[in-house]
């Protein structure tokens, strides 16, 4: 199993990149949002892979980030869900917009997405909706999540990427989204909120203020869960 690959971009088409590693070149296919945040030909790059082995193809997909993976792992378990709707769905709306419009059962977000129907958007939805507090919690657990860390997985190894060659969203303080999210959530638990509650509530806080720290993230959502009357 190929986990992640470090190289040098050699060139790049609308969907796929061609990643030189010591002299062997590598094809990963990306989503929109992932191909825009690449850096340019010749520069060194970093991307966390799933390999799609089937009967006659071969294929590489990359991610910036873990929780991008996981999110692309677990959508493509999702019926009606191929390769390509997959990447469709995180390039509309990034693996932390994929949580929240999990989370909060926001059909219509995950249906913008080029080539996924209502039905199909529905049932990402309820086959997801159990799985979105865990994989939230990878931000806050795992370093590894945002691509703040190496992935424990088969590398292939290559001259050191610039800074710029592994971009992740940043919140407010330099924490990224996805641990400012995991960091609330896992203080929601603690303070004795069910998974699924207090994700709700983590995600609707981080759509109404998607800077918030980690604190005010807590807060807000404390407000969203606090008893109404």
């Amino acid at each position: 199993m190929i986990g992640k690959i470090s190289g040098r971009i050699d060139y790049r088409s609308h969907d796929h990149v061609l990643i030189d590693v010591r002299g062997v070149g590598y094809v990963v296919y990306c989503s929109d949002r992932t191909m825009a945040a690449l850096p340019a030909n010749g520069e060194a790059v970093a991307l966390y892979t799933d390999l799609l082995v089937r009967e006659d193809l071969l294929q590489l997909f990359g991610f910036t980030s873990l929780l991008e993976k996981e999110w692309h792992r677990l959508l493509m378990s999702v019926q009606g869900i191929g390769a390509k709707a997959s990447l469709s769905i995180l390039g509309a709306l990034g693996a932390d917009g994929v949580g929240r419009a999990i989370t909060l059962g926001d059909v219509t977000a995950i249906k913008a997405a080029k080539g996924v129907g209502p039905k199909t958007a529905q049932r990402v939805v309820i086959e997801l909706k159990d799985k979105a507090p865990g994989v939230m919690a990878l931000g806050g657990t795992l370093a590894e999540a945002t691509g703040e860390a190496p992935a424990s997985e088969e590398v292939l190894e290559a001259p050191e990427p610039s800074p710029a060659a592994a971009p992740s969203a940043r919140g407010a303080g330099g924490a990224s989204a996805a641990s400012v999210q995991a960091e609330a959530l896992s203080a929601l638990s603690n303070l004795g909120y069910g998974p699924s509650e207090a994700a709700q509530a983590v995600a609707q806080a981080a759509v109404d203020d998607p800077d918030a720290t980690t604190a005010t993230l807590i807060r807000a959502a404390l407000k969203l869960l606090a008893p109404k009357g």
